[in-house]
């Protein structure tokens, strides 16, 4: 190809350099022309390692937005700004990859879809997980109907200790939540794309503020401030769906549990079921016996050409530049997204209330 896309990078903190611009920097056909960060020296350590030739660097992003030569852009900052960036974006008339949650509110994620449809841009939310080895051989066992009717799952995203201290992720203003919107998205995101369900017909949820009083708590990142801590320590869900399916979703930051993992599904149907708990294990009935097998991938990277391993992050950017230069609909669909963040939402609200929370769908 003769041009290379344009790519912006808004928000150049831990899941930028973590995910977003090592993946990027990676394919050939689009370069990183612009950063910003309300910490200029962020964008400017940005544009130094990842940047191409006179990168521009801005502390806000709505001049990075007047470059009418950028063709796309990432949104990588707390999800109280999620929505209000991403349609501002899309209305600059530039593709967008937005960091997960969508939004932290189901309003603000319809705000974004709506800007996408209106703008005709291409939307897609940051849910990795769903490019692994294991997570794409299960939606092909799902798809081809080796499980049959699936009609219960469970959303696993258990954390013994590991409460992320830096950054805002204890600032519910400008999260939203705590373990349940954080790394709860990814395990629901992923169940529900399994069973290809995005008709909830009610939610039932709680959340806990218990071992986020704790003080000097043992933690993978260290003690957290108790008077800081104000998001959900852990958080559960119950969700019926319109078909009757029902989903489980248990997620936390801190729980005195040892059964733990993250971005995991459980699945039962008619035919069969699936769990990622400890590798991924497909179980049934077979001449009148019952059978399970645990499915070897080798190695932990996702089989993207014959003996050429990537990791999810990797074919995710693959995906999402491949979908613009094609003109195709990405693997994340924004309307998808949008149903994760209003269960999510539903979630808390029920647990505020102490009432089911119903979809009108």
């Amino acid at each position: 190809m003769d041009k290379k896309l344009r790519v912006g990078i808004i928000g150049c903190g831990g899941i930028a350099n973590g995910k977003h611009m090592p993946s990027l920097a990676k394919i050939a056909e689009m370069e990183m022309v612009a950063f910003c960060d309300i910490i200029i020296e962020k964008a400017e350590i940005a544009a130094k390692e990842y940047g191409s030739m006179g990168a521009k660097v801005y502390t806000d992003y709505k001049e990075l937005l007047k470059d009418d030569t950028i063709d796309v852009v990432h949104v990588c900052t707390p999800n109280r700004s999620h929505s209000s960036i991403t349609v501002d974006v899309l209305e600059a008339g530039k593709h967008v990859m937005c960091e997960k949650p969508m939004a932290k509110t189901s309003a603000q994620a319809r705000e974004m879809l709506d800007a996408a449809k209106r703008t005709g841009k291409k939307l897609t939310i940051g849910y990795q997980n769903r490019f692994r080895a294991d997570s794409i051989y299960l939606k092909t066992t799902c798809e081809n109907g080796s499980l049959g009717d699936i009609y219960f799952a469970k959303a696993h995203a258990i954390r013994r200790r590991a409460v992320p201290t830096w950054g805002v992720f204890l600032n519910e203003f400008e999260q939203g939540g705590g373990p349940l919107i954080d790394i709860g998205t990814h395990a629901l995101d992923l169940t529900l794309w399994m069973l290809n369900n995005y008709k909830p017909k009610y939610v039932v949820g709680n959340i806990y503020h218990k071992l986020s009083e704790k003080e000097d708590a043992a933690n993978a990142w260290g003690p957290w401030d108790p008077s800081k801590f104000t998001v959900e320590d852990s958080a559960f869900g119950f969700i019926t769906m319109e078909n009757g399916a029902t989903i489980i979703i248990e997620s936390s930051w801190a729980l005195n549990s040892l059964e733990i993992g993250e971005a995991q599904t459980s699945l039962c149907g008619t035919e069969g079921g699936a769990d990622m708990t400890d590798g991924l294990k497909i179980n049934g009935e077979n001449l009148g016996r019952l059978y399970e097998t645990k499915v070897d991938f080798g190695s932990n990277g996702v089989a993207f050409n014959e003996g050429i391993s990537e990791e999810p992050a990797d074919v995710e950017a693959r995906s999402w530049i491949d979908c613009i230069l094609n003109d195709t609909q990405p693997i994340v669909k924004p309307e998808q997204a949008l149903v994760v963040t209003e269960i999510l939402e539903a979630i808390y609200e029920s647990s505020k209330t102490g009432e089911p929370v119903y979809f009108n769908k």
